[in-house]
């Protein structure tokens, strides 16, 4: 037997589901306010209700979101500490990480707060990285002497590709291969 579903829902039912939606979501992912909302109105358009305008839903969203902002289960601030830390430790340059949260929808602000704090910590944060990517990718003083001339420009690229700048780039390429095995032990 086919079950028969209620074609009326009203506002109320549709904010339950919404909050539903956002608090399994919010369990699995721990997502910014801007990916949660695009996920909602997405949901939302799968499971379309007849008679509710997008405007509405927008606004019942936009109310959801703000409860869960208020109760502290999203906060982009805490969003971008937190992403900004994970990929500090996998090699990620600053301009890299700036711009990943730019893309999540977060706050410029939060970003510049971010951004200084990095600056605060480690001045000189992106040549950390770039050393921490140049083993990762074995590139760079990670190679074989024989090999670091014939691979310079490919590694050069690579560190541009993951957002190093030019001298950072040419500063850790120069570096001697004991010096690189020192740096790495102290990371």
């Amino acid at each position: 037997m086919i079950p028969i579903r209620n074609k009326k829902k009203t506002l109320k039912v549709t904010v339950e589901e919404m909050r539903n939606f956002a608090f399994s979501y919010v369990e699995k992912y721990a997502p910014s306010k801007q990916q949660l909302k695009t996920y909602l109105l997405k949901k939302y358009l799968k499971t379309s209700v007849p008679n509710v305008k997008k405007q509405d839903v927008t606004n019942l969203i936009d109310i959801v979101l703000s409860d869960l902002e208020k109760n502290k289960f999203i906060n982009d601030k805490f969003y971008s500490e937190s992403k900004a830390k994970s990929m500090i430790q996998r090699g990620n340059s600053i301009n890299k990480i700036r711009n990943y949260l730019i893309g999540k929808g977060i706050n410029s602000e939060y970003i510049k707060e971010t951004v200084n704090k990095i600056h605060d910590n480690n001045s000189d944060q992106d040549f950390f990285s770039a050393i921490k990517l140049c083993k990762k990718k074995r590139i760079g003083p990670a190679r074989i002497e024989d090999n670091r001339s014939l691979f310079y420009k490919k590694d050069i690229s690579l560190l541009a590709r993951n957002g190093f700048d030019f001298e950072t780039s040419k500063k850790v390429m120069e570096i001697a291969k004991d010096d690189f095995i020192k740096i790495v032990k102290l990371l």
